[in-house]
């Protein structure tokens, strides 16, 4: 083989987008679509070379790809998923790759089940230079053994008309979750990609419609404790702005701030732990130095450089920049912040996968069926009066 054949699965937000740019990808052809929308797919009926089908079910059946790139709404990934393996075809799947832990844990001994198709998810934030450099220097030790982990991620903001946009979109049973589950994937999962370390314990605060007429979570803080007794604090809403995009690192040899396209590591001239436990000095001083980390700025990450690298994956056994089975580690660390925050009380990793999927339950009871917006009436209702938590 030396060409990929590609079917996308859903066209909606990103689905349309990967169609659209799909021309971008070397060594890979579009060969068909599935929606179960007429409309989405009547943009492609006139295109020979394009095959479009209603159920994906016939797509992954089809004999016309080689591999599927699924960008549905999020419980419908596993299935697809498994389907697509079962059909001998190479998987690509948008995040999350499933809502609950349980359900990511089984699909991954699905896709060890089928060690010659290649499985990767779309964590496109991993080929961004700046978070490329981070891990670089980290995984040298040039911080040290890491102490402290904050990430404040409000630059999310998003308005009434978005949550809107979609029948599916913030109710526990077509999305399964919130700001957790759709916005905050990728850096979910960059805190732990770039660090190398994962948490132990979580506590949280959660607050389920606080900002917004919607069934789900829309604001969160979490301390995450690790097992070296290190802290981390996650921070995130989608009702501020300006937001905050700001990432901070420290450990025994200084202070690293990932923050707007730049890097500054405050550098110690000594161990800091060294100095807290020999200094005689009871206000000791440790020298720094302000280094403007460089890193190639002319270049951004992309979606496109993930699906080149599963095509190169595919040919050539390139090894996967963002494993499926890596997907795992991002839902769980969301799943044990929702927990906490809901239950009120810390909640150990690995996640209990039975103890969530009846937490999600719970809260399609509880909250179900409270989304209060519809597009057509976003513009003229003033929801934050009528809806009640």
């Amino acid at each position: 083989m030396d060409n990929v054949r590609f079917g996308v699965i859903g066209l909606g937000n990103m689905g349309g987008y990967h169609v659209a740019h799909f021309d971008q990808v070397e060594n890979a052809t579009l060969t068909a679509v599935a929606d179960t929308n007429p409309a989405r797919l009547a943009q492609h009926a006139s295109r020979q070379d394009i095959k479009t089908f209603e159920r994906w079910e016939d797509m992954v059946a089809s004999g016309l790809v080689d591999a599927v790139l699924i960008a549905t709404p999020h419980y419908s990934h596993v299935p697809i998923a498994e389907a697509a393996f079962a059909n001998g075809l190479h998987v690509l799947c948008e995040k999350p790759i499933a809502v609950s832990v349980k359900a990511a844990r089984h699909l991954n001994a699905v896709a060890a089940k089928h060690p010659n198709l290649k499985f990767g998810v779309m964590l496109n934030l991993r080929t961004t230079p700046m978070y490329i450099k981070l891990r670089e220097l980290i995984a040298a030790g040039e911080l040290g053994e890491i102490r402290r982990i904050t990430w404040i991620v409000t630059d999310i903001f998003r308005t009434y008309a978005y949550y809107a946009s979609g029948g599916w979109r913030a109710t526990w049973s077509g999305e399964g979750g919130g700001v957790l589950i759709n916005q905050c994937p990728h850096t979910l999962d960059l805190i732990q990609w770039i660090t190398g370390m994962r948490p132990g314990r979580v506590i949280a605060t959660v607050a389920i419609g606080k900002m917004h007429p919607i069934e789900v979570e829309d604001d969160v803080s979490a301390i995450l404790e690790y097992p070296n007794g290190a802290v981390g604090h996650f921070i995130t809403n989608t009702a501020e702005s300006p937001g905050t995009n700001r990432l901070e690192i420290a450990g025994d040899r200084g202070r690293i701030i990932a923050e707007k396209n730049k890097i500054t590591f405050t550098r110690t001239r000594q161990d800091v732990q060294e100095v807290n436990r020999t200094s005689q000095e009871t206000f000791a001083q440790i020298e720094t130095w302000d280094i403007d980390v460089p890193f190639d700025r002319t270049t951004e990450g992309s979606h496109w450089a993930i699906t080149r690298n599963f095509v190169n994956a595919i040919l050539h056994d390139e090894p996967l920049i963002a494993p499926g089975t890596d997907g795992m580690y991002s839902l769980e660390l969301g799943n044990a912040m929702l927990m906490s925050g809901v239950k009120q009380t810390p909640v150990d990793l690995p996640v209990d996968g039975d103890a969530y999927d009846r937490l999600l339950l719970d809260l399609a009871k509880q909250y179900g069926g409270r989304k209060s917006l519809a597009a057509d009436a976003v513009a003229t209702t003033d929801f934050s009066k009528s809806f009640k938590k």
